[in-house]
């Protein structure tokens, strides 16, 4: 299987740790809470159904569960990056200055991430021309729930990409101001510090142009650039942070760029029953009275795995499923493969194709013939929870994202060449949706509120 649903093996690098290492609705200005675990909205778990439901209700494990942080390091999805200036109540002038006048929140963060996207490390993007700070992070934060951004302030980052709708939205389209409706399904926004180009066409070379975008579509926030940094000047608790984290007199539209990417560089999915089922088939053969007679440290590491696996399950039906993601049954690893299931590039499946007008895709940033209809592959990873899928939101379950692949897609002069027949058993569908609930994971404990006044 494969585009926002577009699937792929990342087994090897996993058991290679096990064996080295011994492992849309708006947002309101004002609006308060925090939001966190996995983040399953009502809508998300109601599409889970019967396959789902024991992922979508389970306690999700912790962002340290699996791994060991190497001291010195940062992990990424800690509450301490993302859970807001500390206090209660609105956000205070004060409480800015205090924070801001704290060298550690100023300090260069060298990063650790969570089990399963640990192997895919090298494959961070962005850092080196933007480093990741905490009080950059917090800015970005403000940023991405401030819908003064927007030339009405009714529309924020969060609209189309919520915490509560799997940093999507349960809408077909993206909803901006005056509820105009754009023409494509919102893309997740987490997990993008393993991504480059940006949206669904590729036509953002970073997340910092990424982010700007929204800001002056007509269709979205329906603001200009300009206006968007005097917004921003005049609110007096942004000032000093944009001073602290950029320099004098820095709020521009790249530093909001900067810093609404790095916030959404810090939300990364935890481990998740896959993960932790991954890393202990590294075990798979091995006599365990040997290795706890040869080895007592590993046998150690095989007990505290053995445990967190069994404190979260993959089910008998996500076991079988696994077993056709990452195998030519179902041709899934043909697009999600990587740490992140996802491979980065653009294919077509046939999806909205037989429009009278279909939407090109790549190929409008291209104008390679090849990328006619070609989307990029979105992440599998808490995928259960950012229904509707597809580039278009065609298809409104992951029942229907199995059902479309197991009929090959639909024929079109560019389909991808991997797309193909797969002739799956109503059992085997089944499968293959309990297997994509089981990579669901922890989303980072985020502050919506606390925004300057």
């Amino acid at each position: 299987m494969h585009a926002r649903f577009h699937m792929v093996h990342a087994v090897t690098p996993l058991v290679c740790a096990i064996l080295l290492v011994a492992a849309g609705c708006t947002q309101t200005a004002d609006k308060k809470g925090t939001t966190g675990k996995a983040g399953a909205s009502k809508t998300a778990k109601a599409e889970a159904g019967a396959n789902g439901a024991e992922a979508a209700d389970a306690e999700p494990a912790s962002y340290t569960d699996g791994i060991t942080v190497p001291e010195g390091k940062v992990l990424l999805g800690s509450p301490e990056l993302t859970a807001g200036i500390p206090g209660d109540g609105d956000l205070t002038v004060e409480q800015i200055k205090a924070w801001v006048d704290d060298p550690k929140n100023h300090e260069t963060l060298d990063i650790a991430l969570p089990l399963g996207l640990d192997a895919g490390l090298q494959a961070v993007k962005g850092l080196d021309a933007n480093p990741l700070t905490r009080a950059k992070i917090e800015l970005g934060r403000q940023l991405y729930f401030d819908t003064r951004l927007s030339s009405d302030g009714t529309i924020s980052c969060a609209s189309c990409h919520d915490p509560e709708q799997g940093y999507a939205a349960h809408t077909q389209f993206g909803v901006g101001v005056r509820d105009q409706m754009g023409g494509r399904n919102s893309p997740v926004s987490y997990n993008r510090i393993q991504s480059a180009l940006q949206f669904w066409d590729g036509r953002a070379a970073s997340l910092e142009e990424q982010a700007k975008g929204p800001i002056a579509n007509p269709i979205e926030m329906a603001n200009t650039h300009e206006q968007a940094v005097a917004t921003v000047k005049g609110i007096e608790g942004y000032p000093m942070q944009f001073d602290k984290v950029f320099g004098d007199d820095s709020v521009n539209i790249d530093n909001i760029a900067k810093a609404i990417a790095s916030f959404e560089r810090a939300i990364v999915t935890g481990p998740s029953p896959f993960d932790f089922n991954e890393k202990l088939r590294g075990f798979a053969g091995q006599d365990l009275e040997e290795l706890k007679k040869d080895d007592p440290d590993l046998y150690k590491e095989y007990e505290a795995l053995k445990a967190l696996a069994d404190a979260h399950p993959m089910s008998e039906s996500a076991k079988r499923g696994r077993e056709i993601f990452f195998t030519d049954k179902g041709s899934c690893t043909a697009c999600h493969v990587g740490p992140n299931l996802a491979d980065e590039l653009y294919h077509n499946l046939g999806v909205g194709m037989d429009a009278t007008e279909p939407d090109l895709g790549r190929y409008n940033e291209t104008k390679q013939e090849k990328d006619k209809g070609a989307f990029k592959t979105p992440t599998v990873r808490n995928v259960a929870l950012s229904a509707p899928y597809m580039h278009n939101g065609a298809h409104k379950t992951l029942e229907e994202v199995v059902e479309w692949y197991d009929k090959g897609g639909h024929p079109n002069p560019t389909l991808d060449a991997k797309i193909k027949k797969l002739n799956l058993t109503a059992q085997d569908k089944q499968d293959l949706v309990a297997f994509m609930h089981a990579t669901t994971g922890a989303f980072p404990k985020v502050e919506r509120g606390r925004l300057p006044k």
